[in-house]
């Protein structure tokens, strides 16, 4: 029988998390870092990506191991952090041989969270070595976390009736040691649901209420018509890492059937307005079928997506899902 674990991502072994965080700018990125060299893959669905070195994750490229991922705030301009991941990677000696240089492989995804604290800050490269510094292989920060920190749902009324969320982590023991684990930093256009139930978690409030107004309600009406012509700047990324024994091919695999969980948890899901990106990592040498360790990438996905939600606290005027439910 599957078993939640509760470290999160880091139950997965030879993985490390570590975050840097801003909270008076409301940004910063997290990293995971798997300096021993990890299988990758990729999938992105949603159709306003920020990224970096994903190319060279699918099948038919050369490199076959990364050394670390990174996720970040600040829009495109949180991308530079991965420059500090890189110089720390460096200093240890870690990359891929070049002969004249050891050079790390650190893929890269941001969400944009530049209308929520100061719009001039921004993960850089300062922050991306300091997240490195931070990491560890102990339960995993979530909520106002790392690339969490000014992460928000349900914005198609505006930034103003959104509600706060963050960045949740999940892990399942699938037995004889078999790990899957998730890491995601939740920023979608569409509000986050309970995919046992549909109940709306956190979204988009009312313009007279702190109540849900129902995403996919207000995109039949007039006003989310409107709204939807200039909606932008939301995603969903993460990382889903096992120690499972994966090609670069079931690796890509097993991000592309992660990305049900976004779809199971966030209603809607993979819009145009959503730059949604996965990424899989294979850590280990455990013998294990694809089809089992993707089915189940799904499921933690959209746990650390619900954990995200839970997590988080209310910060820049805005709610968080402990703010308006009992027992939050």
């Amino acid at each position: 029988m599957a078993k939640s674990v509760q470290k999160g991502m880091t139950a997965v072994p030879n993985i490390r998390v570590g975050h840097a965080t801003d909270l008076e700018g409301l940004t910063g990125c997290t990293v995971v870092l798997c300096e021993k060299g990890a299988v990758g893959g990729v999938d992105q669905r949603g159709g306003a990506p920020g990224t970096r070195e994903t190319d060279l994750l699918r099948p038919m490229h050369s490199v076959q191991e990364v050394h670390a991922v990174l996720l970040a705030g600040g829009s495109a301009y949180g991308l530079a952090a991965a420059d500090g991941v890189m110089r720390y990677l460096e200093e240890q000696g870690v990359g891929f041989d070049a002969r004249v240089a050891k050079v790390p492989i650190v893929p890269a995804a941001i969400l944009f969270d530049l209308d929520l604290g100061d719009p001039g800050a921004r993960p850089d490269a300062a922050m991306g070595y300091a997240a490195c510094q931070a990491a560890a292989d102990g339960p995993v920060l979530e909520g106002n976390a790392g690339a969490g920190t000014g992460a928000t749902a349900g914005k198609i009324l505006g930034p103003g009736r959104a509600m706060k969320t963050g960045l949740g982590s999940a892990a399942v023991d699938l037995g004889g040691g078999l790990i899957v684990g998730a890491l995601v930093a939740v920023n979608p256009l569409g509000d986050v649901v309970d995919p046992q139930t549909g109940e709306i978690l956190v979204g988009a409030r009312k313009l007279t209420a702190d109540e849900p107004a129902d995403t996919l309600a207000v995109m039949r009406s007039m006003v989310g018509k409107a709204a939807l012509s200039f909606a932008s700047s939301n995603t969903v990324i993460g990382v889903v890492a096992t120690n499972a024994r994966l090609t670069k091919e079931q690796t890509n695999k097993v991000a592309q059937m992660a990305q049900d969980g976004i779809a199971r948890a966030v209603r809607p899901a993979h819009t145009l307005f959503d730059g949604d990106t996965l990424f899989a990592l294979s850590t280990g040498s455990k013998r294990a079928d694809v089809n089992l360790i993707g089915a189940y990438a799904a499921e933690v996905v959209a746990q650390a997506v619900v954990q995200a939600v839970r997590a988080a606290e209310g910060v820049g005027g805005l709610p968080a899902w402990r703010d308006l439910h009992s027992g939050g």
